[in-house]
C-alpha cells in the first residue's frame, strides 16, 4: 500500500539493465551538480559547502518523493536574489527557517492538490522575473570575473552596480584571465565534448592554470569562505517562534511559490522529453518534504533543476533512481575531495553563473512579448524592472495583481448586453439583437440578449446597461442567458437588483440559462424568488408566456410588428408590403 502510494508506476519493470543507465546518468549529473551547489550558494549569500549539502539532501529527497520519474532536484539560479535578500536582511539562520516555512507551504499545496494551480501563474509574469533574475545573477558575478577587492555586496541592484563602477579601478587581470579560462572552456566543451560535462572541465582547467602558472594572485574558496569540511553537518532544528514565522512568512511563500513554478516547469520539460506524465500534486508533496528536511542540515532552498533533468535524461536515465544516485556520488565526493575544493578561483565561478544566467534568461520568448505590443508587454516589463530595480517579492506580487486586473478589465468588456427581437424573416424566427431598431420594438415585450461571463468585474456595467434599456418600463422583460457561462455572487447581486426593481411593475422571464448560473441562483433563494415557471430552454417560450401578458389594450393600434401575433393583437390586419417593408427597414 506505501509502495503504491509513493511509488506506483515508477518502477515497474525495473532491472539491473535499467540500475546500469541510471547509475552512469547519475555518476554525469552528481559531477556537473557539484560546482553548480557551490556556485549558486555563494552568489546567494551563504558558503559553498551550504550548496552542496542541499544538492545532496534535496536532491535525494526530491527523487524518492517527487511526483516526475527523472527530476533532479537542487539549489538554482532562480532562487539566488530572494535567498541573497533573505541573507542580507534577516541572517543565514532565518533563511532556513524560510526554507523550512516554505517547505511547509509546498507539501499542503500538494496534500490539499493546488498544483494544477501553478498553470494560471500568466507567462508574461514567469518570463519577466526569470529573465530579471538572470540579468541580477550575471551582474552580480561582474565582480568576482573582474577581480575587483573591496566590493560590498548590497540587497539592491542599483546599489551593487554603484558598487562595481567605484571599484572598477582595482580589477585583477590575473582574475580576468582565469574567468576567460573558464567561460571558453565551458562554452566549448559541449560542442568538442558533448558527452563531458562544460562547468566541471572549466573549472578544473582554469584551477589548475591558476594554481601553476600565478598562485597566490586570485581570491579563492579558501581564502574567502575557508576550507570546506568533507563531513555533513549535524541535524538541527532551528529555532521558530510565532514572531518569526510573522517576520519571514512573505519570502518563505516566494520561495514556495517560486519552487513550486520552476519544479514542475521542469516536470513539464520532462514530459516533452520522454513522452511520460508526472503527478503535479505529488511533486509539490516531494519539493515540500524536501526543503523541510534540507534546512535541518543547513541547506538552502531546492527545487527541480529544469537544465539538470534534460541533461540527466539525455543520458538515458529512465527513474527516479538517477536522481538518488547524483546525490549519492555529490555527498562521496564532498567526503574525498572537499579539502581540494578550497582552492578553486571566485573568478572561476564566475563565468559559470554567467552561463546560467545567459540560457535562463528567456530572451528570445521576452522580445517576442515585447513585440507584440499588448497588455501582456506591460506586464512582462513591470515584473522584470521590479525584479530587477526593487526585489522578486514586489515584482510576482505587482505582476500578478496587475495580471489579474488587466484581465478582469478584459473579461468585462467582453460582456455584451443587446436588445433583442424575432428575425421574422428567418424560418426558425432566430431572435437577433439586429433586428431592433426605432421603427420595429415592441413597446411591451423587452427581450434582452446577454453573452460574457456576469461577475464583480462586469456586475455594474450590467445592471446599468438593462436599467437604461427598461427605462420606458415594458410589461415584460425576457433575459436570454443561454451565453453566460459563469455568474459570481456579485453579477447575481446586481442580477437580483434588477428583477426586484422590474418586478414591481412587470413580468420578468429568463431562457436558456447553463447550470453554472442557475445553480448559484438556487444557492442565493434568487431561483425561487423569480419562479420555477419562469426558467425556460428556448426563447421561443418565454416569448408564447410573454404575449399570453401582455396588455392586449396597448396592441390596439400597434404598428411595429416585432412578433408574427401582432398583426392580430394590434388589430390592423398587416398586409404583405406593410410587413415586407418593415423587415426591409430593420435589415
Amino acid at each position: 500500500m506505501q509502495r503504491k502510494l509513493f511509488f506506483s508506476g515508477r518502477f515497474d519493470g525495473y532491472s539491473m539493465q535499467s540500475f546500469y543507465k541510471d547509475l552512469l546518468s547519475g555518476l554525469v549529473i552528481g559531477v556537473i551538480a557539484i560546482p553548480l551547489g557551490m556556485a549558486f550558494a555563494i552568489a546567494s549569500g551563504v558558503k559553498p559547502e551550504y550548496g552542496i549539502y542541499t544538492t545532496i539532501i534535496a536532491g535525494i529527497l526530491i527523487a524518492l518523493f517527487g511526483g516526475s520519474k527523472f527530476q533532479i532536484g537542487g539549489p538554482t539560479g532562480a532562487f539566488i536574489p530572494i535567498l541573497f535578500g533573505v541573507v542580507m536582511t534577516y541572517g543565514y539562520e532565518n533563511l532556513l527557517i524560510a526554507g523550512f516555512l516554505a517547505g511547509i507551504i509546498l507539501l499542503l499545496m500538494g496534500i490539499f492538490r493546488l498544483g494544477s494551480l501553478i498553470k494560471f501563474i500568466p507567462k508574461p509574469v514567469t518570463i519577466g522575473f526569470t529573465s530579471g533574475i538572470a540579468v541580477i545573477i550575471f551582474v552580480g558575478q561582474i565582480a568576482n570575473f573582474l577581480g575587483l577587492s573591496g566590493v560590498k555586496k548590497h540587497e539592491t541592484f542599483y546599489a551593487n552596480m554603484k558598487e562595481i563602477i567605484m571599484h572598477i579601478h582595482t580589477i585583477n587581470f590575473f582574475s580576468v584571465f582565469t574567468a576567460g579560462v573558464c567561460l571558453v572552456t565551458v562554452i566549448l566543451t559541449p560542442k568538442l565534448v558533448p558527452k563531458v560535462p562544460g562547468p566541471l572541465i572549466g573549472l578544473l582547467f582554469s584551477t589548475v592554470v591558476a594554481s601553476i602558472f600565478y598562485p597566490n594572485q586570485v581570491a579563492t574558496i579558501g581564502s574567502t569562505f575557508g576550507d570546506i569540511p568533507n563531513t555533513l553537518p549535524h541535524f538541527q532544528f532551528p529555532e521558530i517562534t510565532f514572531e518569526r514565522i510573522l517576520e519571514l512568512i512573505r519570502p518563505a511563500f516566494v520561495i514556495a511559490i517560486l519552487g513550486g513554478i520552476e519544479s514542475l516547469l521542469s516536470a513539464v520539460v520532462a514530459d516533452g522529453m520522454t513522452n511520460s506524465k508526472h503527478n503535479s500534486n505529488r511533486e509539490l508533496v516531494g519539493q515540500g518534504i524536501a526543503n523541510m528536511v534540507t534546512p535541518l542540515f543547513g541547506g538552502i532552498p531546492a527545487t527541480g533543476a529544469i537544465a539538470r533533468t534534460a541533461t540527466n535524461i539525455k543520458n538515458g536515465a529512465v527513474s527516479p533512481v538517477s536522481g538518488i544516485i547524483h546525490g549519492i556520488i555529490v555527498l562521496l565526493i564532498l567526503f574525498l575531495f572537499a579539502p581540494y575544493a578550497s582552492s578553486i578561483p571566485l573568478a572561476s565561478m564566475a563565468p559559470i553563473l554567467m552561463v546560467v544566467a545567459w540560457n535562463m534568461s528567456e530572451r528570445h520568448v521576452f522580445c517576442h512579448l515585447l513585440k507584440t505590443k499588448t497588455t501582456d508587454s506591460l506586464v512582462l516589463v513591470v515584473t522584470f524592472l521590479l525584479t530587477v530595480f526593487v526585489n522578486l517579492t514586489v515584482a510576482v506580487e505587482v505582476g500578478l495583481l496587475l495580471a489579474i486586473i488587466i484581465f478582469t478589465k478584459q473579461m468585462s468588456d467582453s460582456l455584451i448586453t443587446a436588445k433583442a427581437l424575432p428575425n421574422l424573416n428567418n424560418k426558425n424566427e432566430k431572435v437577433d439583437s439586429k433586428m431592433v431598431t426605432e421603427a420595429h420594438d415592441c413597446p411591451q415585450i423587452c427581450i434582452v440578449n446577454v453573452e460574457g461571463p456576469l461577475f464583480f468585474g462586469a456586475a455594474q456595467t450590467f445592471e446599468q446597461t438593462i436599467m437604461n434599456t427598461i427605462n420606458y418600463k415594458p410589461k415584460v422583460l425576457i433575459v436570454r442567458m443561454g451565453k453566460v457561462p459563469f455568474m459570481d455572487t456579485t453579477g447575481e447581486s446586481y442580477f437580483s437588483s434588477i428583477v426586484k426593481d422590474f418586478s414591481k411593475t412587470g413580468i420578468v422571464l429568463i431562457s436558456g440559462m447553463k447550470h453554472q448560473p442557475k445553480s448559484v441562483l438556487r444557492k442565493t433563494k434568487l431561483y425561487h424568488a423569480i419562479g420555477e415557471d419562469h426558467f425556460f430552454e428556448h426563447t421561443g417560450d418565454a416569448i408564447n408566456v410573454a404575449l399570453v401578458n401582455l396588455n392586449k389594450d396597448k396592441c390596439l393600434g400597434c404598428k411595429h410588428f416585432a412578433f408574427k401575433e401582432c398583426s392580430v393583437l394590434s388589430g390592423t390586419p398587416n398586409t404583405a408590403e406593410e410587413k415586407r417593408e418593415i423587415l426591409t427597414t430593420t435589415s
